[in-house]
Order: C-alpha cells, then sequence, then structure tokens
C-alpha cells in the first residue's frame, strides 16, 4: 500500500487530459451537466480518462483554504469498527460532520465521512496512511473538498 505525496504542478506542463479532468470536475460541481458522461463528451475527453485523474488532480486553491473534506470507506463490517474509526478521525484534530452508511452487504459496508480539517493536528497524508492502515478498512480514499 503507497502513501499519497502531493505536489505543487505549474499547469502549463499537466497533460491535456488533467487538465480536462479539471474542467470536468468544475462542470459537475457547478451542476451544469447532468452526468460524468455528458461533461467528458463536452470537453472531449474520454470516461476512462476522467476516472483515473478525479481522485489525483485538484486545483491548487482547493488544497490550501478549503477546510473540508469528504472520504469514502469500504470496510470490513464487524463490530466496532465505525466506532474505532471515528476515533482515528477525531484524534487527528477533525471534526464529523456528516457520517453516510450503507446496509452491510456480504460483510462489507460502504461509508462516506464529511469532515471539517479546521482543528486538524496533523497532515491529511500521515491521516490517510494512519486510516490506511486499519485492519478493517480495504480502501479509503478522497472524494472531495469544498468549502
Amino acid at each position: 500500500m503507497k502513501d499519497d505525496t502531493f505536489y505543487l504542478v505549474r499547469e502549463d506542463i499537466l497533460p491535456e487530459a488533467m487538465k480536462k479532468t479539471l474542467e470536468v470536475k468544475k462542470l459537475i460541481e457547478r451542476g451544469k451537466v447532468d452526468s460524468v458522461a455528458e461533461a467528458v463528451q463536452r470537453v472531449d475527453l474520454s470516461r476512462s480518462a476522467f476516472y483515473k485523474y478525479r481522485d489525483a488532480v485538484f486545483p491548487f486553491h482547493t488544497m490550501v483554504k478549503e477546510k473540508l473534506i469528504t472520504l469514502f470507506f469500504h470496510l470490513e463490517d464487524r463490530s466496532g469498527t465505525l466506532s474505532h474509526l471515528l476515533s482515528v478521525v477525531a484524534s487527528a484534530g477533525c471534526n464529523v460532520l456528516t457520517i453516510h452508511q450503507s446496509i452491510p452487504i456480504q460483510g462489507r459496508a460502504n461509508v462516506t465521512l464529511s469532515l471539517n480539517t479546521n482543528g486538524m493536528t496533523e497532515d491529511i497524508n500521515r491521516l490517510m496512511t494512519k486510516l490506511r492502515r486499519l485492519e478493517f478498512v480495504e480502501k479509503v480514499e478522497i472524494l472531495g473538498q469544498g468549502a
């Protein structure tokens, strides 16, 4: 399992697919399109390229000034897993704003957490590493960030 490391890169050296991915995300965020398919068609980007880069490329301003983050988890359904997960998040100084959990199917559940990171006491990369190392976490990813 690899840790995420973030870099600041000037726009003019980004591959065209990454730039177009940012355009697609903006169209979706602003409600200018009804679907991913419509957005990628509008900016002339393949759906596979969008899905490849959507969780990896963000505008710089969102990384600097935004205090909200949404995380998606795929968890084993065991007693106390959500409680333990929330404890790790709270110990990092994050305040949980919303929790959405699916009904467990075949011993697995999806959980989405919206967090206020204003009081965060550690780096997001370190928190993500801690979360990925939890025995019951099969997957964790950043879905989005916003004000």
